[in-house]
């Protein structure tokens, strides 16, 4: 790895390029939606609130001290996070895959499932799914948004399994 690439990706200034990059995802995120004027599904909305609490408990390890045990549990965290994340991707690309077997309608928005809901009914009607869930409105690549939202949230893992064992040792 270049040297430059190794520095950036030391101590604090790691943590802080997870962070950013999280929230960059998002933004790229938004940006997509309103460039090709998308309207996103409960489960894109979904894996954005996933990013953003990834990238926050990133912004909380650039300021802990290595070698604690906070330090770890926020590794794990991390990890148990961008699984959590992971694991909404692929319902959403389940989805994405087997449309034809989806009810056509939209459903209901994520605001008004949480507003008027019990939390558990809340959540049942988020994975499973809506018609519009099923959509592939923009691919890059070849690969839709649950796709690329799949490599990102495993590589956030990996990143913070690496940053987590450079801080150790």
């Amino acid at each position: 790895m270049p040297l430059f690439l190794l520095k950036l990706t030391q101590g604090k200034f790691g943590y802080l390029l997870g962070f950013a990059l999280c929230f960059a995802i998002v933004a790229l995120a938004l940006m997509i939606q309103t460039t090709y004027q998308l309207e996103p599904c409960p489960l894109c909305i979904s894996q954005r609130i996933v990013f953003m609490s990834l990238g926050v408990l990133f912004l909380i390890a650039a300021f802990v001290p290595a070698n604690t045990l906070f330090k770890n549990l926020l590794m794990v965290l991390q990890v148990l996070t961008a699984f959590g994340g992971a694991g909404v991707a692929i319902r959403h690309w389940y989805l994405q895959a087997n449309k034809e077997s989806m009810i056509a309608d939209c459903g209901v928005g994520f605001d008004y499932m949480f507003e008027n809901f019990p939390l558990e009914k809340a959540f049942k009607l988020l994975f499973r799914g809506t018609g519009d869930c099923a959509a592939i409105d923009w691919t890059l690549l070849g690969l839709t948004l649950p796709q690329l939202a799949l490599i990102s949230f495993m590589a956030f893992a990996m990143y913070a399994i690496w940053l987590w064992k450079r801080s150790t040792t």
